[in-house]
């Protein structure tokens, strides 16, 4: 998130009359939906940006419409409260956002392995609890301004369950690439909040494979379009097949035999999948800079842009090096 120069945070400071008793509920979810946190009783914070201070102006006139009074200041904590206990409590408001997701994600991974074979309505239930799902993670990561802990365990088992609704190749066979058309120019989808194996795929697939590529974001099921190709996301032509993430599927669909670029797949494995299969020392490090890009930019595109700096050094050093 790109913040301007000057105070590092935003605060609310209301008082919202006891009559209608709605608009109290209303402003309360309104704050719990932007990420705001409270400081102290009717004081509301969010860090400093263009889009917060939208956020919290019109929070203020829904107050001010209804009756009560607010008032939206820069601010900078001086003594008591520090930047660092502030950071605190928003990743803490996010942990335990991640946590109940978690939950709810394993007990739908649970009802499915219960089922060697599921039927064909058990995935239909799951199917839409899965996007419910996704669509709450997408939530809790758009303001999930600093980082929490817990978002790449529900991504896990959501990816998990993904797997688990995905077809047999017996049952339905990935489509060959000559039935996908013309791979030039196209516009290539994936799940808005891109992390490490959405920004890693972006780039290989502008730079091996479709080099007048675009890119679309989308959030929950949003349905495909006609000429879109969709990846690293359900029921897409390119996303995780058994235990190989979507970097690596686009490999072996396209028929990448890179040496730098299988190294490259083994460390965005280990950063997506978290299972250590590679043991890359550089996982750790690419782990942090993406983690790093995705805090500074809320934007997507922007995250591609950075992110794709750092795998064409990876690719650059690698191809040079021949490890």
């Amino acid at each position: 998130m790109d913040a301007p120069s000057g105070p590092r945070w935003l605060l609310l400071i209301h008082q919202i009359p006891p009559r209608p008793a709605y608009l109290r509920v209303k402003v309360g979810r309104r704050l719990h939906s932007l990420g705001a946190v409270a400081v102290k009783n009717s004081v509301y914070v969010l860090p400093r940006s263009d889009d917060t201070l939208e956020d919290f102006q019109w929070v203020r006139r829904e107050i001010v419409a209804g009756g009560g009074d607010a008032s939206v200041c820069a601010a900078q904590f001086v003594e008591g409260l520090s930047d660092d206990s502030v950071e605190t409590l928003f990743r803490s408001a996010r942990e335990a956002d991640y946590e109940a997701l978690a939950k709810d994600a394993r007990r739908l991974q649970g009802g499915l392995g219960r089922r060697k074979r599921p039927s064909a309505r058990s995935r239909e239930r799951a199917s839409a609890g899965l996007l419910r799902l996704r669509r709450r993670l997408d939530e809790a990561t758009r303001i999930d301004f600093f980082g929490a802990a817990g978002r790449g365990t529900v991504e896990g088992i959501l990816s998990s369950v993904e797997n688990s609704l995905r077809p047999a190749v017996d049952e339905a066979p990935g489509k060959a690439l000559e039935a996908l058309g013309p791979l030039r120019g196209r516009r290539w989808v994936t799940r808005a909040g891109v992390h490490v194996d959405r920004i890693a795929s972006a780039w290989l697939i502008r730079r091996f494979i479709d080099p007048d590529a675009s890119f679309g974001f989308v959030r929950g099921g949003a349905p495909a379009r006609e000429g879109e190709l969709r990846f690293d996301m359900y029921e897409a032509e390119f996303t995780h097949e058994g235990e190989l993430c979507t970097f690596e599927v686009l490999l072996q669909r396209f028929g990448l035999d890179d040496a730098a670029l299988r190294q490259i797949g083994e460390i965005v494995h280990d950063v997506d999948l978290k299972d250590a299969r590679f043991a890359r020392p550089e996982a750790a490090g690419v782990d942090r800079l993406i983690a790093g890009i995705a805090l500074r930019h809320k934007d997507d595109a922007a995250r591609l842009a950075d992110g794709g700096q750092v795998f064409e050094a990876l690719y650059e050093y690698f191809r040079r090096t021949k490890r």
